[in-house]
């Protein structure tokens, strides 16, 4: 079932990176090219070693270093990656609350296929957020980061992943997890982020690749299935 707690409105927070080796300590540690992000911002990504998605960071260049916009529920989480690699670094990390975010309703999140939270709470990695996530928030040619092994081996074979993130809905949260866990292992498939709209429930989740190609989705006419690309 859905974790009611995701269900509020997004909430945001931001690390502010600052001190003379900020751009090579985050060069290091986010997916993204740091060398080319100005105050515009760019979507980016921090990971665990092992290639799993701990959270997507909105990164923007200040005059003094960086600020990394991110959900508040994992601000602490994101901190405490950072500091494990801040060893002999002149760096400083600094979490704030902020009162705006990237989005700021969960109908703008589920409508541009934006995880969050919940989606990240699976434990996955970036490839299964869709091809147009890994595009907007992945550098392949800027050399080494915490992560990239397995990220450049997924992406070196296809990005052929089991569990692909979609935008789904019908009638009921329970028909929406219904279809969505019936094809493939028990445990990562399901909705995870969800709103309703008139009589309809609208959502994020998880589904296996199996389920996507099965006729199965397409007669169940009361559901739709939408995989982000």
């Amino acid at each position: 079932m859905t974790d009611r707690k995701f269900d509020t409105m997004p909430r945001w927070s931001s690390i502010v990176v600052g001190g003379p080796d900020a751009a090579s300590f985050l060069q290091g540690q986010l997916s993204q090219d740091i060398t080319t992000v100005g105050p515009a911002g760019v979507w980016s990504l921090l990971l665990a070693p092992d290639g799993i998605v701990i959270t997507s960071i909105y990164v923007a260049a200040i005059p003094d270093g960086y600020t990394l916009s991110l959900a508040r529920e994992l601000g602490d989480v994101a901190l405490a990656r950072l500091r494990r690699f801040l060893l002999r670094t002149a760096c400083t990390l600094e979490l704030i609350e902020l009162d705006h975010g990237p989005y700021d309703t969960r109908d703008e999140q589920i409508d541009a296929g934006r995880p969050g939270p919940a989606e990240f709470a699976r434990g996955l990695t970036p490839q299964c957020f869709g091809g147009a996530f890994v595009a907007s928030t992945v550098s392949f040619t800027k050399g080494c980061f915490t992560g990239q092994e397995l990220v450049g081996r997924l992406d070196a074979r296809g990005s052929s992943v089991p569990w692909r993130m979609v935008r789904a809905s019908g009638p009921s949260e329970a028909r929406l997890n219904e279809v969505l866990t019936s094809k493939g292992p028990s445990g990562t498939a399901g909705l995870t982020t969800s709103t309703r709209r008139g009589e309809s429930v609208v959502g994020l989740g998880f589904a296996h690749r199996s389920l996507l190609a099965s006729e199965e989705l397409l007669l169940a006419t009361d559901v739709s299935v939408e995989e982000i690309a």
